[in-house]
């Protein structure tokens, strides 16, 4: 009996837990010390919902949602890689012009008539590339010289507009004359692809938690409240399912939709699954302390840089396809400010350490949704820029009451 007690009791303590009102109070645990998660921004968005389809009927229509998800594209894959940065301490001011410069690239690559005519495979390979290699360079900097990586990016955002300003010279604009690359902003799936996409959702997410629990369980750990795992499942595979069929009353699924989520996925296991990933969470952590466990610090600033400027690459690709051309005016703008703004917005501190990379599509989601509306609705430019300004400043403040409560926790 003596021995079958600590057992039963044990288990008992398991199962609770595992079970629904634990999770439930290991949540509000966690909000009390400051950790409110993706909560403000799941908030902000149905207020920001409420709000527009209110003030014009065209808002929340499926046209309008087929056209935001190509338009917020660009900032969000542009966000992903600002997360990296972001999440060992430091910034990267050099992502706009950077984007820009690999727009040029993938445009005189695919050029016809010139010289340089390249399929459309390596003209977008060549410009991530471009972009790879230059955040390796300012990462470099930053590792092992120990500039401060503002200035270094700083310097970078003066270079490559230059750069651009070089590149195209006389010429001013460069059409792309290459189907594929414009396919990559403007390309709508058919309706039946749209359908079987959300199908390899919810397989593909069914398929990962069951494994992972089966794994944990093999492992002799917790698996966690079944209930739980399965609400988990059927509330994203509902959603995908909704998406694609408010995409299919308009025009289909885009595909940068799919690249995004695609993106979001891949970033998001090298982030939490892998070595990698724990080792840029230690380096935002405690940078010092990572160095003295045996991680390579300067390996791993490198990495995120170039993480950074190949991201930028992509988000310059889509950008010129959009538009289906390039000019002076490439990677100018807000681009800059709305890629790490999302970032922030979505949750990703600015002090290193804390973040997913989810953040940056929630992040996106906010900041464009609200430049989406603002355009439908007809107010101005500067009533987007307050308004983005005022939610930028409420995520930063919010990020460090946050931080501040969670130390005093002892999290």
């Amino acid at each position: 009996m003596s021995d079958a007690a600590p057992l039963e009791v044990k288990i008992a303590a398991e199962a609770e837990d595992e079970s629904i009102g634990a999770a439930v109070r290991r949540r509000l645990d966690r909000l009390k010390a400051g950790d409110v998660g993706s909560l403000p921004v799941i908030v902000g968005m149905i207020l920001i919902t409420i709000f527009f389809t209110a003030k014009t009927n065209v808002f929340f229509t499926a046209v309008n949602f087929d056209n935001l998800i190509p338009q917020m594209s660009q900032v969000t894959v542009m966000a992903m890689g600002v997360v990296f940065v972001l999440l060992i301490g430091e910034i990267d001011l050099s992502i706009g012009f950077l984007s820009g410069l690999c727009a040029v690239a993938v445009a005189e690559l695919q050029l016809s008539g010139s010289s340089h005519a390249y399929p459309w495979y390596i003209a977008i390979g060549g410009a991530i590339l471009l972009g790879a290699v230059i955040g390796a360079v300012q990462g470099s900097i930053v590792a092992f010289l120990g500039v401060p990586s503002f200035v270094v990016t700083l310097a970078g955002l003066l270079a490559w507009n230059g750069l651009i300003i070089q590149a195209l010279g006389t010429q001013g604009v460069i059409g792309i004359q290459e189907q594929k690359i414009n396919d990559v902003a403007n390309y709508f799936f058919p309706k039946w692809a749209g359908w079987a996409g959300a199908a390899a959702v919810t397989l593909g997410y069914l398929a990962i938690a069951v494994g992972g629990y089966v794994s944990r369980r093999r492992a002799g750990l917790r698996g966690g409240n079944l209930w739980l795992i399965a609400l988990r499942v059927v509330f994203l595979s509902a959603t995908a399912w909704v998406v694609a069929a408010i995409c299919n009353h308009a025009r289909g699924v885009p595909f940068a939709g799919v690249l995004i989520i695609v993106l979001l996925v891949f970033w998001t296991f090298i982030a939490q699954r892998t070595t990698f990933g724990r080792h840029v969470y230690a380096v935002g952590g405690n940078a010092e302390a990572a160095r003295r466990a045996g991680i390579n610090v300067r390996f791993i600033r490198v990495a995120v840089f170039t993480i950074s400027g190949a991201m930028a690459a992509v988000g310059g690709i889509i950008a010129a396809a959009r538009l289906q051309s390039v000019d002076l005016t490439a990677g100018s703008g807000t681009i800059l400010l709305d890629a790490i703004s999302a970032a922030v917005i979505g949750g990703t501190s600015l002090f290193g350490g804390r973040g997913f990379v989810k953040a940056a599509l929630l992040g996106a989601l906010v900041t464009q949704t609200i430049q989406n509306g603002i355009d439908l609705v007809g107010y101005s430019d500067a009533v987007k820029d307050v308004v983005t300004a005022v939610i930028l400043l409420a995520a930063v403040t919010l990020d460090t009451l946050s931080k501040r409560r969670l130390e005093r926790s002892g999290r």
